[in-house]
């Protein structure tokens, strides 16, 4: 396609499989000069010589496995343009090594390499593997991957299985996704675009919240689009008022007017039919592995539950028709069941929850559409927290991916900083940092483990006021509970307040980070203990305004850098501190503070 950003190995623009010399301005990714050519000896895979078997076993697997059509067509596009031999070794220090004389400082190529991995890792595991990697009438192999690796997984690896002579367990489904792009941009951990797992574990919002969005939206037939808004709005619109809407007002009702004892009665027979069916659709596409759309049918039948609830008015015909009423209810106790065994290979933790409420933690997928077996319920708690605004508006700002991208952040953020927030063109950003932030040393007098978040705390920090505030901060991984009790930090005081997993958090604690490091794997507490509780800290040399400071919003906060230089924290050049003393950090003496 012509992209100056194509790589030397594939471009990410058309996903096109390039050799350095066919790019169009090669350069060095790490120090900028151009390729030189050199002669070299590689091991090669003929994939001609084998193409009659990869096509006879092609037209079979394909259409038995009902392979997704993107990998059908790319695969069928690669025959169609003539298969040619492929270098599998590399001239590189790191991979696998080649075990042939001659070729002793050369590796394997990793899709050449990576494929058999499969097998050598359930080798590892057990040595009955070839009871899974050599038995293809009785074992069905599924494989779910990207667009881009298509083409190993259905051309080089099932031409080296087959060209072996050996018996192995080949291809039977492909599940092949387009491209997640995020935020207008791809996802790329080579450039530093997006969110990754190391983001994400530190917001706090549960697994199960994250697994449920990136199925809801799987890319299975086009490429879609993150935003931090649309992952809200299907959480609190589908998760939150949909399922768990369906989960607590059925149960509550449950327990608050029949003790927690599934009403004895009959099953609603035309409900009944509707959910099996609509649960036999579901069965259909997990077998042909089209998983978004059988998450969304599983949310279709929950608002189908829903519906039922709302239509049948069981708070007022509760008396006026009792029968009823324990129809409905009953039959609806089932389908939050099913429900639970249906979204468990999604969200396993909520599932377990859920079943939990009924007593029946081991129903499996057997039990969907039977009607017995559950004699009483819990009284449920909520299964998810909604996300508020604010939360969301600090995570976008703050998880803008990797370095790259908050590089990008942090030009958005000058650009802010110089037309949204500073009133005249001229404020220095220390002047109108001092208007808008209270920062306040206050004493970490109680931390908690938050029940909802593994890398949460709850602390509860003294201010000089009569009561403490609580703030929640993602922790955790860098510091333990003890060393961070009876600490003066600092506090943000008048950051606007925003929930973390149910848990309203008043403020925020400053802390340092090394800029150069992947995003958010490190953390100094910026401690504060030669100051006196109670303290404001200020950028020295300007003046304080003496009227209490309204709330500030998170970008708004971003939207004023602080840093450390020297080891000393500062703003625009200027010192944070009060009264000839400063605030100081030991670990990044050069980083950014958040």
């Amino acid at each position: 396609c012509g992209s100056t950003g194509a790589r030397g190995d594939q471009c990410d623009s058309c996903g096109s499989l390039l050799d350095p010399t066919e790019l169009v301005d090669p350069k060095c990714g790490v120090c900028g000069s151009t390729p030189v050519l050199r002669s070299t000896k590689h091991l090669y895979i003929d994939l001609p010589k084998a193409l009659p078997l990869l096509e006879k076993w092609l037209d079979t697997a394909s259409v038995e496995g009902f392979w997704a059509k993107n990998a059908i067509q790319t695969t069928r596009s690669w025959i169609r343009d003539g298969l040619k031999e492929r270098a599998i070794t590399r001239d590189l220090k790191w991979g696998i090594p080649v075990p042939k004389e001659g070729f002793e400082n050369k590796v394997f190529y990793v899709w050449f390499d990576a494929p058999i991995g499969y097998i050598s890792i359930t080798a590892a595991f057990t040595t009955d593997w070839r009871s899974w990697w050599q038995d293809n009438d009785n074992v069905e192999l599924y494989q779910f991957i990207g667009k881009d690796n298509i083409p190993f997984h259905t051309v080089i690896f099932p031409t080296t299985l087959l060209a072996s002579g050996d018996p192995w367990t080949m291809l039977h489904h492909m599940s092949s996704s387009e491209y997640l792009n995020y935020e207008g941009g791809k996802f790329s951990k080579s450039k530093g675009t997006g969110v990754f797992g190391n983001d994400v574990q530190e917001t706090g919002i549960p697994a199960d919240v994250w697994r449920f969005y990136m199925y809801y939206n799987r890319p299975e037939k086009s490429d879609v689009l993150f935003t931090w808004k649309d992952f809200q709005e299907k959480v609190n619109g589908e998760l939150i008022g949909n399922l768990s809407n369906l989960v607590h007002r059925t149960l509550t009702f449950i327990s608050r007017f029949y003790d927690g004892k599934v009403p004895e009665g009959a099953i609603d027979t035309q409900l009944a039919r509707e959910i099996m069916d609509r649960e036999s659709e579901i069965d259909d596409l997990f077998e042909h592995a089209e998983l978004r759309e059988a998450l969304r049918r599983i949310f279709a039948l929950s608002s189908v539950g829903n519906k039922a609830f709302q239509d049948g008015e069981p708070w007022k015909q509760r008396k006026e028709n009792p029968a009823a009423t324990a129809t409905l209810l009953r039959t609806l106790v089932y389908l939050i069941r099913d429900l639970g065994i249906l979204i468990a290979p999604y969200m396993p933790s909520a599932s377990r929850q859920l079943l939990g409420y009924l007593g029946n933690q081991e129903a499996r997928w057997s039990h969907l559409g039977s009607f017995s077996g559950v004699e009483t319920v819990g009284k449920p708690d909520y299964l998810f927290t909604k996300l508020e605004d604010d939360l969301i508006e600090m995570l976008r700002i703050r998880y803008a991916g990797n370095q790259d991208s908050r590089n990008e952040e942090k030009q958005r953020m000058e650009k802010q900083q110089q037309e949204a927030e500073v009133q005249v063109q001229e404020e220095a950003l220390s002047e109108l940092f001092a208007k808008k932030v209270t920062l306040k040393v206050s004493k970490i007098v109680d931390v908690q483990q938050h029940p909802g978040g593994d890398k949460l705390y709850i602390i509860q920090v003294d201010t000089g006021s009569e009561e403490p505030t609580t703030i929640v901060s993602s922790i955790v991984p860098y510091y333990e509970k003890d060393a961070l009790l009876n600490r003066n930090i600092v506090l943000v005081q008048n950051l606007k307040p925003a929930n973390f997993r149910g848990v309203k958090s008043r403020g925020m604690l400053l802390a340092a980070s090394d800029p150069k490091a992947e995003s958010h794997t490190t953390c100094e507490v910026i401690f504060a203990d030669q100051f006196a509780v109670g303290t404001e800290l200020n950028p020295e040399g300007i003046d304080v305004p003496q009227e209490p400071r309204s709330q500030v919003k998170a970008d708004q906060f971003f939207a004023l850098p602080l840093y450390t230089e020297g080891g000393v924290v500062k703003i625009d050049g200027r010192p944070i501190g009060a009264q000839g003393t400063v605030l100081s950090v030991t670990r990044y003496l050069d980083g950014e503070v958040g």
